[in-house]
This record gives structure tokens, sequence and C-alpha cells, in this order.
């Protein structure tokens, strides 16, 4: 089957689909044409799915096909069960689907920082370029870096991380429409980090560096680059809506999807920061803080591989309505 003129000839169809779907009322011939179309957008798909399995256009006339099936049966009533349903399938699928994107930010982010700190373990004069002076050198290696982790009450600390780390995730998520400020913020914490940690290896003290920062910052790093790719991928979608939806449509789409996974970065965020508030200055032996926080890490990545993956299988379009 040639796709290409497949999507040309139903095109119109599914562009139809999605404004009525989207319509607050319907008079009785738009209803009728609703349902009629629902049908030929349920059938289409199954073609797509058996004869072309694309996957991006699988997933929006995916998209199309629930819109529209919400559309006719109405709005539901809450009930209890869409809270497991949340966390369950609609969290791990919003942060499944943008992967690529938080995954490319996390990659190219430690490319930064490492290069980074190589860059300045090797050369002492490329700190003081960065404006620290050698006091400043002197009272970071000194015990500056380990102790800023308990010089507050754990739950001050705590609270404060968590409202920086939620401002910077908020930051990337609202300007990513426009793609580039989030690569620039990424890029300036990057060269933060790279610059303490390049300060820490060349003065001998590598090992206290990453082994005080990985209790948290797996996960608190990986949060951050999933604001960001979550906020690229709104913007993404107004730059390349597909053959489906208008760009409008494909940003708000993109949006809608994006909300549910910013409301899940809330609770992640949350719990980065009771790791970096209680568990990195704790008094555990390193290795055992390590090993707490790559273990709760690789939860939050199962959860998201697990479940999202399972959540976007496609839909099957022989339900009942």
């Amino acid at each position: 089957m040639d796709l290409d003129a497949y999507v040309a000839e139903h095109r119109g169809e599914w562009r139809r689909l999605a404004v009525l779907s989207r319509k607050f009322k319907l008079n009785a011939g738009e209803a009728d044409e609703l349902v009629l179309l629902y049908q030929r957008v349920a059938t289409q798909l199954s073609v797509v799915q058996s004869r072309t399995p694309d996957p991006a256009l699988v997933a929006e006339l995916s998209g199309l096909v629930l819109t529209a099936r919400s559309a006719l049966t109405g709005p539901s009533r809450f009930d209890w069960n869409s809270i497991p349903r949340f966390f369950v399938h609609d969290l791990p699928l919003s942060l499944y689907r943008a992967r690529r994107w938080w995954v490319a930010c996390g990659l190219s982010f430690c490319l930064v920082g490492g290069i980074m700190i190589a860059w300045v373990a090797g050369d002492p004069g490329v700190a003081r370029a960065f404006g620290l002076s050698e006091a400043d050198i002197e009272e970071l290696v000194g015990g500056a870096f380990t102790g800023y982790y308990s010089e507050f009450l754990p739950q001050n600390f705590g609270l404060q991380v968590w409202a920086n780390n939620a401002f910077l995730a908020a930051m990337c998520l609202a300007s990513g429409v426009l793609v580039l400020p989030p690569v620039l913020l990424l890029w300036s914490n990057a060269v933060s980090i790279g610059l303490v940690g390049g300060v820490m290896v060349g003065a001998g003290h590598g090992d206290t560096f990453f082994m005080w920062i990985a209790p948290h910052g797996f996960l608190e790093l990986t949060a951050i680059f999933v604001a960001a790719g979550i906020g690229m991928r709104m913007g993404w979608a107004w730059v390349e809506p597909g053959p489906v939806l208008t760009r409008a449509q494909s940003l708000a789409a993109a949006a809608k999807q994006g909300m549910v996974g910013t409301v899940g970065l809330v609770g992640v965020l949350a719990i980065s920061a009771l790791l970096e508030a209680f568990l990195t200055p704790s008094p555990l032996p390193l290795i055992v803080r390590d090993f707490i926080g790559f273990g709760v890490w690789c939860a939050f990545i199962g959860y998201v591989w697990i479940l999202g993956s399972r959540a976007a299988r496609p839909i099957t379009t022989d339900q009942p309505l």
C-alpha cells in the first residue's frame, strides 16, 4: 500500500473528525457525521495497522479514534478508579512518549558536563576564567561541597531544593514551545555542574564529588531532563504536526499529554528532594547511599518503560461504543 497516497486520500476525513470531536455542541447532522467518520477512521486505523504499521501515523489515528469515541460516549463522571489509572496508564504513557526527547537531553547534558569536568580538571586556569578565585576553590575542596547538604535542617533544605528544581522544570516546560530555551537552560546547568566537578576532580576529590551527588542526582537530573524533553516535544508538535492534525491541534494534543507528565514530575521532584535532604547527608556508608539512590532511579526508569510501553500499544478498534 502506498502510504502517502492513502494519507492524501483520507486526510480530509481525519481533519473533519478532529474538528467534530472537539466541538462543544453538535446538531443532528453533525452528530450523524461524527458517528460515520468515527466508524470510517476506526476501519482505516485497522488497515494501517495491518498493512503499513507506521508508528507515527498509528499513534495519531489512535488518538483521533479515542477522542472521537469520548465525544460520542459523552463525559464520564469522576470515579476513584481514575486515580490508579492515572498512575498505571496515563502518567507512564505521557513520559514514555516523550522518551526520545528526554533521553537525548540527558545524553547531551552528560556529554557537556563530562567535557567541562575534563577541561577544568586538566587546566586550573579555566576555573579562574569562570570567576572562581583561589579562595573559592580552596573552600569548595575543603568541605563546602559536602557541607552544603547538611548546612540547614533537612526539612527546610528539602523544601528549598524541591522549589528550586520545580522552578527549573517549569521554566523548561513553559519555554519548550520555542524549543531553544530548554537547551540553553540545560547547557547552563551542565556547565555549572561540570565546573564544580572539574574543580573537585582536579584537586583529587573526584570520588567525593561523584559519590555525594549520586544518591539524589540520578533522579533529580532525570526529572529535569524529562521536563525539558516534554517541553521541546510540545514545540516540535507545532513545527512538525504530521499528516492528520493542524499545527494548533497538534500543539494542543501534545500540551494536553504533556500536562499529565508535568503533574507526575511534581511527585518525582519531591522524591528527589527527600533523597537530597535526608539520604545524601545521612550517616549511612556512601556506597549504601549511592545504591539506594540508584535503585530509586532504576525503579522510575522501569516504571516508565514497562508501564509506558504497555500503555502505548495500539488500541484495538473492535470495542463497542
